[in-house]
C-alpha cells in the first residue's frame, strides 16, 4: 500500500519574506539621505543660510539675555531686600528680662531665622559713632533708647508670609513699634512678576518670528524646485518621501540658530563679568550674581530644532500639495 505523499509546501519568495525589514532599512537610509541631502544644500548657499540662522540666533538670544538679567536682579534682591532684618522696638521701660522673653517667643516661629537682642547701650555705642551726635549724647542724662530686637527672617521668605510676621511682631507683648521693609519686598515681587510675564511674551513672540523665518525660507527652496517636486509625485514618489528632505533643513536651520543663541548669550554673560565682579564687591560680597543655568543652555538648540521643523513642516505641507494639484 502507497504511503500517501504531502503536498509540498511552495517557498515563499524572497521578496514577501523581506518586504518588512526591506522597508524598515529603505526608510532608516532615506532620512540618512536626507539628512545629509539638506545639508548639502543649505551649504550650497552660505549667504542666504547664513542671514537665516544669523536671524533667527538674535532672535533667540533675547529672551536669554533678559532671562539672565532678570535672575540677576532676583538674586540682588535677595540679597539686598528680601532677607533684611525686622526691627522691633520696645516699651518705654521694658527691661532685659523682658526683652529675652519677647525674643524666645519670636525665636519659636518657624518664618524667624535670628533674633538678637541690642540693648540701649548697643544703640548708644551706634549714635556715638556717627559724627555729629558724640556731644549732643554727653548731655543726655539717661540713656532714652529702648530695646530693640533685630529679627532676621529666613532665606526666600515670601512677602505675605514676612506681611504675617510683622503682624505677629507688633501683636508680641511689649513691643511698641516694628519697623519693616515690606514695601520694598511688595515692589520686588511685583516687578519681578511683571519682568517673569514679559520674559516669557517676548520668547513667544520671537519664538513665533524664528517660525516664520524657517518657514519662508522653506517655501522659497520648494518653489526653486518645483519642476523636481513634479517629476517625483509624477513617478510614484509619495508626500512625505518629498518632504522630508525639507523638514530636516528646517531642523538643521533651527539647531544652527539655537547654537548661535546660546552663543551669544554666553558671549553677553561673559561681558557683563567685569562690571558684576565690580558691583559685587561694592556690596562686600553679599550680591552673588549667576549666569544661565547649564540645563537651559543644552536645551535650547533642540527646542529651536523642533521649532525649525515645525516652521518647515507648516510650510511645506501646503506647498507640494500645491504642487501635487498643479
Amino acid at each position: 500500500m502507497n504511503a500517501v505523499r504531502e503536498p509540498r509546501r511552495t517557498p515563499e519568495p524572497e521578496k514577501t519574506r523581506r518586504s518588512g525589514p526591506r522597508k524598515v532599512g529603505a526608510w532608516r537610509e532615506h532620512h540618512a539621505w536626507s539628512l545629509s541631502i539638506s545639508l548639502r544644500r543649505l551649504g550650497a548657499r552660505p549667504l542666504g543660510t547664513l542671514l537665516t540662522v544669523a536671524v533667527m540666533g538674535v532672535a533667540l538670544a533675547l529672551p536669554l539675555t533678559f532671562y539672565l538679567l532678570l535672575g540677576n536682579v532676583q538674586r540682588m534682591g535677595d540679597a539686598l531686600g528680601r532677607n533684611q532684618s525686622i526691627s522691633a522696638f520696645m516699651k518705654p521701660g521694658q527691661n532685659a528680662v523682658m526683652a529675652d522673653t519677647a525674643a524666645a517667643a519670636l525665636r519659636g516661629r518657624p518664618e524667624v531665622a535670628e533674633v538678637v537682642v541690642r540693648t540701649p547701650k548697643d544703640g548708644l555705642d551706634e549714635l556715638a559713632e556717627v559724627q555729629g551726635f558724640s556731644g549732643a549724647l554727653q548731655s543726655l542724662d539717661a540713656n532714652p533708647l529702648p530695646y530693640v530686637l533685630s529679627v532676621k527672617p529666613n532665606p526666600g521668605l515670601s512677602a505675605e508670609e514676612a506681611g504675617r510676621l510683622v503682624e505677629s511682631m507688633k501683636a508680641t507683648p511689649g513691643v511698641d513699634m516694628v519697623q519693616d521693609t515690606g514695601a520694598w519686598r511688595q515692589r520686588l515681587d511685583a516687578l519681578l512678576g511683571v519682568g517673569r510675564r514679559a520674559v516669557g511674551l517676548l520668547a513667544l513672540l520671537l519664538g513665533i518670528a524664528a517660525l516664520l523665518v524657517v518657514g519662508n525660507t522653506i517655501r522659497v527652496d520648494i518653489q526653486s524646485r518645483s519642476a523636481e517636486i513634479g517629476v517625483l509625485l509624477l513617478i510614484g514618489a509619495s508626500r512625505p518621501f518629498v518632504r522630508r528632505p525639507y523638514l530636516y533643513a528646517g531642523v538643521w536651520l533651527g539647531f544652527l540658530a539655537g547654537v548661535l543663541a546660546v552663543a551669544l548669550a554666553v558671549v553677553l554673560e561673559l561681558a557683563m563679568a567685569g562690571p558684576v565682579e565690580r558691583l559685587a564687591a561694592a556690596y562686600d560680597g553679599s550680591v552673588n550674581f549667576g549666569g544661565l543655568p547649564a540645563w537651559l543652555l543644552l536645551s535650547v538648540p533642540f527646542a529651536s530644532a523642533l521649532l525649525g521643523w515645525l516652521g518647515a513642516r507648516l510650510v511645506s505641507a501646503r506647498q507640494i500639495r500645491r504642487a501635487a494639484a498643479a
